[in-house]
Parts: C-alpha cells; structure tokens; sequence
C-alpha cells in the first residue's frame, strides 16, 4: 500500500511529524505513518501520523534517567585511558583526543 504524499506545507490538519508529535508531547504509539510529505523536488521526505490516533509520550521513571546516563557516560569515557572525558568520543577516533594524537 502507498501512501499519500504531500507538498511541503501542505499536508492536511491533523497530521504531524514525529518531531511535530514529540514537541506536542505525543508518541506514533505503534501506529504506522498514514501520509509523507515531499520537498527539495522528491529527493527530502518525512512521514506523517494521526494526531488523533498519537498517544501521551511516557514519563521518564528514575531507572530510565540511570539507564541514559550510563549510556551517555559510556560514550564520554576513552576506552585507552578509561577517563570520562566530558565529551562524547569521536567514532573516527576510536578514542579521546589526548590518546589519539599520542
């Protein structure tokens, strides 16, 4: 099945991105984009979902919040030197700055 596809700008009341979704404080909630939106001549497009059919995005528990941030901790920390770095390390580096140029 295809969607309906759109011009920028012009896609009906109702339907929203999921950045648009997100900044309302909605999820898709599992339901499938219903439209697109095309720009830049049909080379850039974004999907579209119900707002009607969008639910509540879920608040962040205590043990979510632990979960992000050793995710982001792990990113920062320099797997040579083992030091948080305070920055996210650079995947074309493999480590740190400080490592690296060493």
């Amino acid at each position: 099945m295809t969607l309906p596809v759109y011009p920028y700008r012009l896609a009906p009341d109702g339907l929203m991105t999921r950045r648009q979704l997100r900044a309302a404080g909605l999820r898709p909630g599992g339901n499938d984009p219903v439209a697109e939106i095309r720009w830049r001549r049909g080379r850039r497009f974004a999907l579209l979902y119900d707002r009607a059919r969008a639910r509540p995005v879920r608040p962040m528990t205590a043990a979510r919040w632990r979960a992000l941030d050793a995710a982001m901790r792990a990113r920062r920390t320099c797997p040579a030197c083992r030091l948080d770095r305070g920055y996210v390390i650079p995947r074309s580096l493999g480590t740190c700055v400080p490592c690296h140029s060493a």
